[in-house]
């Protein structure tokens, strides 16, 4: 899989070499490509913005040095059909999610464009989509400096789902929001520790209880912090002690769906 992003900072993409990415990185089964938007500009300033037309605070990044940036991102021996995803980190995008995290590791290419300032001419966005599958995607509802910040976290929470990147795949599998709840609380050892042990069941070696308490956490902590992971499971998947444990934390499965008991 490529990842190819495009910053102002190119210094700050630096993380993309540390950990299971930069390991990735060195194995082969990730390729990452940082690149600097001022090498893609043609004046003796290497000028990325300009003021913004109907006035208003703040600069807007140039659409010219971003469109011959995003060509160069191009292969052109790439089928024409399996065009590139075009990653725009904006707080006006779709939120970004696992859902969304397992649909784009599928994808084979990837590029990251950094805006800054009060964000990029919205003619790039016109002209990429020539190009390109566009993409404005959000971290969440808040605004950060550039999309740096938001570009780290989005190539982690994709490139560890690439098939090797991760040393046991199944840990995958039951982490968080993997099968829409929260991941289920984690132990080790001392079995006892500043007064403090671990749930007997965990030492009990009985796998089918020790099952059933790891689903109930993750019910009780999603019921707890994320409510409305809650209301979007689809009820009539939930086996029926799923069901009870939700009637126990005050939901109920009505028509398929499941919601807060009004009893």
């Amino acid at each position: 899989m490529r990842f190819d992003v495009v910053s102002i900072f190119p210094e700050y993409l630096a993380a993309l070499e540390l950990s299971l990415i930069g390991k990735a990185r060195q194995d082969g089964l990730l390729q990452v490509g940082v690149h600097d938007l001022r090498d893609f500009t043609t004046d003796k300033h290497r000028t990325v913005d300009d003021t913004p037309y109907g006035g208003g605070a703040g600069m807007v990044m140039k659409p010219e040095p971003w469109a011959t940036a995003l060509a160069a991102m191009l292969d052109t021996e790439a089928p024409a059909a399996k065009r590139p995803v075009l990653i725009v980190p904006s707080p006006a995008g779709e939120v970004f999610n696992q859902k969304l995290a397992y649909e784009l590791a599928e994808e084979d290419h990837l590029v990251f464009a950094c805006g800054r300032y009060e964000g990029i001419d919205e003619r790039v966005l016109e002209w990429a989509e020539e190009h390109y599958t566009v993409r404005p995607v959000s971290l969440g509802d808040y605004v950060l400096n550039g999309g740096e910040v938001a570009v780290l976290a989005m190539v982690e929470a994709i490139g560890r789902l690439v098939p090797g990147v991760v040393g046991n795949p199944e840990s995958l599998i039951e982490e968080s929001h993997s099968d829409g709840l929260l991941e289920y609380p984690v132990y080790t050892k001392p079995s006892s520790w500043r007064e403090r042990d671990i749930p007997e069941v965990l030492l009990s070696g009985n796998h089918a209880k020790i099952a059933k308490f790891r689903r109930d956490e993750q019910l009780r902590r999603t019921a707890a912090r994320r409510p409305d992971l809650i209301a979007a499971l689809d009820g009539a998947t939930l086996s029926k002690a799923e069901r009870n444990t939700l009637w126990e934390l005050g939901y109920a499965v009505v028509d398929g769906k499941v919601a807060k008991r009004t009893d």
